[in-house]
């Protein structure tokens, strides 16, 4: 029996796929959180080190970099759910692709560090292939949007 080339199926395997990705990484987020230590920008961390009372220096630090870390895993497992279920998937591929766009900005981020003066060999390596593979995981994310049957939305 052939593979079935609906585009119903090539929608679920899609879905399937990207669930698979998205849950793999949510995992990785709590076996090795050091992994995504480098994507998230310092002006979002909140400094913990600072003396009681102090004035924050960055109005957009809210959490720990552990916590962003945290949250972005749970927040990447929800997507991974709401992906496989054809009820939800519109919505969660629609958040997840403005997730991978959010990223973009950790992702910026650890190359600009990378390529400075604290920077390693093995940064720039790891960094440098690690921003140009958030467009095609935003485009495939946002291809997920479309209803089964191949229409537009």
């Amino acid at each position: 029996m052939p593979f079935p080339r609906s585009g119903r199926a090539a929608q679920t395997l899609s879905a399937a796929a990207m669930s698979a990705l998205l849950l793999a990484s949510a995992m990785k987020h709590f076996r090795d959180p050091a992994f995504y230590r480098q994507v998230v920008p310092g002006y979002l961390c909140r400094d913990d080190d600072a003396p009681q009372g102090a004035a924050p220096s960055r109005p957009l630090a809210l959490l720990s970099r552990e916590e962003w870390i945290a949250l972005s895993g749970l927040v990447e497992l929800a997507a991974a759910v709401g992906i496989l279920v054809p009820a939800t998937r519109k919505v969660a591929a629609t958040g997840t692709a403005v997730m991978f766009t959010a990223f973009l900005a950790g992702h910026v981020d650890a190359l600009q560090r990378a390529y400075g003066p604290k920077g390693t060999r093995a940064q720039r390596k790891v960094h440098t292939v690690r921003l140009p593979l958030q467009a095609p995981l935003i485009a495939w994310a946002w291809s997920l949007r479309r209803p089964a049957g191949g229409a537009r939305p």
